[in-house]
């Protein structure tokens, strides 16, 4: 067969490669190709000659030069396909691939076929044990990827044809047959490796210590990556040639160990949620005696992980009530609700699993439809980072006094989403956290002490120590005003109209709106009684009169 390949190849060298009007690329291109495929007849020729235990690697080599040749085959015919279609080259090639090169083809499944028989004949060795019959497997295995690469290389004979417009449909025809039967085939593997890999971690959770379980199930898992990674190879080439291929998809990403990104697609999502609901009536038609029983079991259990998870969250509440370390509400109630939540939802799958119903599929879906709601729900996302956020770095909390994009008031609730502020008037704000967290936090109540800023003005013809002495009095004989920060009474600036006094005294944070009130009331009062103006803005206005202008003819 690999003569037969040579010679199909070797005669598409008639094309002018000289020719005038020929492309330097293409010349090249062809030239390239004459070399090797000289060299691959010269290697192929000498396959009888010698011995039998060297017959395999030969053919080996022949293989992986009988792939380079075809390349340079698909890479040529891509060439022509680019140039016109009354170009002189394009018709002699295309005249070719409709004669001498219609044989690369068959030629190529003939050798399939030979390759499949090796395949046969190395697995079905009764001889070989241990050593020898791991060494016949790679051999198999071996055997088998360079099937795979002849399939590769058909499906680039069908592109190349299709492309210059010649019919393929044969060829094409066995290629589709030929890769959907190998991919059932491993299909029907992977899931026996499946089942075989679940029931040896089943004895394994029995017998932990049992040595030949562990080296079974190492060769298992092993198998069942090989027969993934080799029909996810198979489903792109049947995707390339068109072949519908959800169904394999789907296969991938329930026997896979992560999410893939064809889940997405709607057709593998529907096969997906397809096969949970099959499964789910597989298991009421083959359990119908047990189906009441199942289905008050479920419910039973929902009822007492639901009184679990309420009994959960009084117990994370009672524990946080006792607690000396300093959360804030919102962690306080993140705490609670993700206990609750928790033992619910530990509860609910274990009612799905006494049920008999296969979670994995359901799951496959869920993450499909969290995916949906998530892109839709983007912005709220961003609310829950922000909540994250705030939640970690506390930078008010529950009863603070707060300004924040634009609101000002009272925090009266907080959530991963949003936070709830009470205004001075009693208007409910809810402010998203996306919107807290991207702008300036003032926190009025985040610390104990607060200093209380005055300003006080006298007139400039009033005695500037006798006022500083008044406001003393005033300040230090308030009884909020605390001794320690010392308070700062200080002349501030000569201003147009007055002299102004800074008053600067320290509260407690809760007294600040109190002091602040009594001290202005009692500086009013005082300064009347001590003789003590208060000077309001003057302003001076100077008028000046023109004279008229003199009289005409004067």
């Amino acid at each position: 067969m690999l003569k037969r390949l040579s010679a199909c190849l070797l005669l598409s060298l008639s094309l002018s490669a000289s020719g005038q009007t020929a492309d330097q690329t293409l010349s090249e291109q062809i030239s390239q190709l004459d070399r090797e495929l000289q060299a691959l007849q010269e290697l192929g020729g000498k396959i009888d000659q010698v011995p039998e235990r060297d017959r395999e690697i030969l053919l080996s080599r022949v293989d992986q030069r009988s792939f380079r040749v075809l390349n340079k085959l698909d890479q040529i015919s891509r060439t022509v396909a680019k140039l016109p279609e009354d170009d002189p080259d394009r018709l002699a090639f295309v005249e070719r691939l409709g004669g001498e090169l219609a044989d690369v083809g068959p030629a190529i499944i003939v050798r399939i076929g030979e390759l499949d028989e090796r395949i046969t004949a190395y697995l079905q060795d009764a001889d070989a044990a241990g050593g020898n019959k791991v060494a016949q497997r790679a051999r198999a295995d071996s055997l088998d990827g360079q099937r795979f690469k002849y399939n590769l290389a058909l499906a680039k004979v069908v592109e190349s044809r299709e492309a210059l417009g010649l019919d393929a449909s044969p060829t094409r025809d066995y290629l589709l047959e030929d890769l959907y039967l190998h991919a059932e085939v491993l299909s029907g593997r992977l899931e026996f490796a499946d089942a075989a890999r679940k029931e040896i971690q089943f004895r394994l959770g029995q017998d932990p210590a049992n040595a030949d379980l562990v080296a079974t199930l190492n060769t298992i898992n092993a198998d069942h990556a090989l027969y993934h990674e080799e029909l996810e190879a198979v489903a792109d080439l049947l995707q390339r040639l068109g072949a519908n291929i959800d169904t394999y998809q789907a296969i991938l990403l329930q026997q896979g160990t992560g999410v893939s990104v064809d889940v997405f697609r709607p057709n593998v999502a529907l096969q997906l949620l397809q096969d949970g609901w099959s499964s789910m009536q597989t298991a009421a038609v083959e359990n119908a005696p047990d189906l009441l029983f199942r289905i008050l079991l479920f419910f039973l259990v929902i009822l007492i992980f639901r009184y679990l998870s309420r009994l959960t969250r009084r117990m994370v509440e009672a524990l946080l009530a006792r607690s000396k370390a300093d959360l804030s509400s919102l962690m306080k109630n993140i705490l609670v609700s993700v206990s609750g939540g928790l033992v619910m939802a530990l509860g609910f799958l274990m009612a799905l699993s006494q049920a008999g119903i296969s979670i994995g599929p359901a799951l496959a879906g869920l993450g499909v439809a969290g995916f949906v709601v998530g892109f839709a729900l983007q912005d709220t996302l961003g609310n829950f980072a922000s909540g994250a956020m705030i939640l970690f770095y506390r930078p008010y909390d529950v009863d603070d006094y707060i300004q924040v994009a634009g609101a000002e008031g009272l925090v009266k609730e907080m959530s991963l989403v949003s936070t709830t502020i009470a205004t001075i008037d009693n208007q409910v704000l809810v402010v998203p956290n996306s919107k807290i967290w991207g702008d300036v936090i003032r926190n009025v109540t985040a610390q104990r002490l607060r200093r209380v800023d005055l300003i006080f003005g006298i007139s400039y013809g009033d005695d500037v120590e006798q006022a500083e002495k008044v406001l003393e009095d005033i300040v230090y004989g308030h009884e909020k005003v605390l001794k320690k920060p010392a308070a700062l009474i200080k002349v501030h600036e000569l201003g147009d109209s007055s002299v102004n006094f800074a008053v600067r005294p320290w509260v407690r944070t809760e007294d600040y709106w109190n002091v602040y009130w009594d001290l202005t009331r009692e500086v009013k009062l005082r300064f009347d009684r001590e003789g003590i103006s208060i000077p309001f803005p003057q302003r001076d206005v100077h008028h000046y009169r023109e004279s008229p202008p003199p009289e005409a003819g004067a």
